[in-house]
């Protein structure tokens, strides 16, 4: 869904871009907390070796995709109304308009983050959907219900998703249990006052999601139980008054994820898909252990077990 949404591309060229790009993450494990010297990243260890060589093709494939875009534009052939597109017509302007935009070197980092962060955020958001309706076998039923009753047993149309009331309240409760990312950084760029504290140009700001998505004083002595229903009245109702601002797993403000309706969107396709056709359940081997696992510049929940390991499907 990336690769034709975002960037006009193949199944075969994106599955190339996300096998190289989850190799790189477990290199980058390796290189973090295996070997504690400084500088282990110039040593000519097997790990590094095989991250420049990743690295290396990783740039090549994403430099074809973008390169073949860029004619295809310039020839009138291409078209504008992906990501992809929209970045590089923005960016033709601005150079055009100011003299400076975006390198090729910027424009790969961009693409590397969009693929490895759409992929990463929207299958852990999935999953741990799936954990819980297996877990809490009656919004299953609700939200399968639901389903059925806004598209039958035929295939989803656009409009129907926002009508899918019930499964939104599911998504919302699992990213606030299970948020996409378990904590953000934004820096100041000038001197800024916030609340009573006056923070220097330069800070850098951890802002802990998952901390405060887990916070009593906001969510009630049941923060951490499965409660679909608090988000009944929209995201504004359900923090004991406090606003909308502390659920934000999708970041918030100027730097809210621009990929965030394109993976509700597909969160709720699956969904809506899965539910739609089958029954599941977890396996009698499965154990709750979530640990924190980073990709890009973000840090993720992930499970010991993959999807295949836990899930049980039964076809309805």
């Amino acid at each position: 869904m990336i690769s034709r949404t975002a960037f006009g591309s193949s199944y075969k060229e994106g599955w190339k871009i996300f096998r190289i790009q989850k190799e790189q993450i477990d290199l980058l494990f390796q290189m973090l907390y295996i070997l504690f010297i400084p500088g282990n990243r110039f040593i000519p260890t097997r790990a590094n070796k095989k991250f420049k060589e990743n690295d290396k093709e990783l740039r090549l494939v994403l430099m074809g995709i973008i390169n073949k875009r860029k004619k295809a534009i310039e020839t009138g052939e291409g078209n504008f109304d992906d990501l992809l597109g929209l970045l590089l017509e923005s960016n033709k302007k601005e150079i055009e308009e100011h003299g400076v935009g975006l390198s090729m070197e910027d424009v790969i980092e961009e693409c590397k983050l969009f693929y490895i962060g759409g992929s990463e955020t929207t299958s852990n958001l999935i999953v741990w959907t799936m954990v819980c309706l297996s877990l809490h076998q009656e919004w299953q039923i609700r939200a399968r219900e639901e389903i059925i009753q806004v598209f039958g047993g035929t295939n989803h149309e656009f409009d129907g998703l926002k009508n899918l009331k019930i499964l939104t309240m599911i998504l919302n409760e699992v990213l606030r249990l299970y948020p996409l990312v378990v904590m953000i950084t934004r820096a100041t760029h000038k001197t800024t006052k916030l609340g009573n504290m006056v923070i220097p140009s330069g800070v850098e700001l951890s802002l802990a999601m998952m901390y405060i998505h887990h916070d009593c004083e906001i969510w009630g002595n049941d923060v951490n139980e499965f409660k679909p229903e608090r988000f009944a009245q929209g995201i504004g109702n359900a923090t004991k008054g406090k606003g909308s601002s502390p659920f934000f797993p999708f970041s918030n403000g100027p730097r809210v994820c621009i990929g965030q309706n394109l993976a509700m969107t597909e969160a709720k396709t699956t969904m809506a898909m899965i539910l739609q056709r089958f029954s599941f359940d977890l396996s009698p081997s499965y154990q709750h252990s979530p640990f924190r696992g980073v990709h890009s510049s973000t840090s993720v929940w992930c499970s010991l077990d993959s999807t295949k390991d836990f899930i049980t499907f039964m076809y309805k």
